[in-house]
């Protein structure tokens, strides 16, 4: 198993706390994001790690983690950083690919790394609970999800009611040794022109490119969760977790205050 870490934007929802650091540094109960998730690759075995850092990424530095650079991290996006990577995706290994702002139990990476499939990802079922805790109305934020059995038929529009959600996409995928090449040469077949969800070519969302496998017919497998998990995208986003986490009220970690 091999892993790749986006960890290259530059955080900006985040400032103050980004102004000296790479988002995936911030800390949450006094313990860095992308530390909890080495931590969890440690507990499941897995040592092939390799950051894809940008901004500030003389910061980002751990012991036994490849680090490779994305230079244009300032205008692009995270498709064109895990495209930095590319090599990693050889055919020799799964290859795990996840986002440097998310936390999650150990129970979440294990239910991945144990999902066989060519290209699968975690969806949070209960996706309503964090969305309510973090604001008042999760519709303004949340993306649809649309299942046909396991596989994933639609994600990363805007959704327009909750009907539209049945499941909520984490930023955690996995793509087998098999489909690995296949998955780098149709990204480098893609319409460099074109508009992907709004946004071009090297800013287009990962789940737009999702889509655009999907669109493309790959099977792509939910491997179903609950709970468990949190992403950090804002300063309101990282008050509230610290303060909950801190009190108990928030159950996903012994971060006790």
């Amino acid at each position: 198993m091999r892993v790749i870490i986006l960890a290259a934007g530059q955080g900006t929802r985040l400032r103050p706390y980004t102004n000296d650091k790479p988002k995936c540094m911030v800390e949450l109960c006094g313990k860095s994001l992308v530390d909890y998730q080495l931590d969890a690759f440690k507990v499941a075995g897995v040592t092939d790690i390799t950051l894809v850092a940008g901004y500030q990424e003389d910061k980002l530095v751990r012991k036994g983690v490849k680090k490779i650079l994305n230079p244009d991290y300032a205008i692009t996006n995270m498709v064109s950083t895990l495209m930095c990577a590319k090599k990693l995706f050889d055919g020799s290994s799964d290859v795990l690919i996840t986002y440097g702002d998310i936390v999650y139990e150990q129970r979440i990476l294990d239910a991945i790394l144990a999902a066989k499939a060519d290209i699968c990802l975690t969806i949070d079922k209960e996706w309503k609970r964090l969305w309510s805790l973090r604001m008042e109305n999760p519709l303004d934020d949340a993306e649809t999800l649309k299942l046909e059995g396991d596989l994933i038929k639609e994600l990363g529009k805007k959704a327009n009611s909750y009907d539209e959600i049945q499941g909520q996409y984490m930023g955690l995928i996995k793509v087998s040794a098999d489909k690995a090449r296949e998955l780098v040469k149709t990204w480098e077949g893609m319409d460099r022109n074109a508009d992907y969800d709004g946004k071009d070519f090297n800013n287009m969302y990962l789940t737009s490119f999702l889509q655009h496998l999907i669109n493309l017919g790959w099977p792509v497998k939910a491997v179903s969760v609950e709970s468990g998990w949190l992403e950090i995208d804002t300063v309101e986003d990282l008050n509230f977790f610290n303060e909950t986490l801190k009190e108990g009220m928030f159950d996903l970690f012994n971060c006790g205050a």
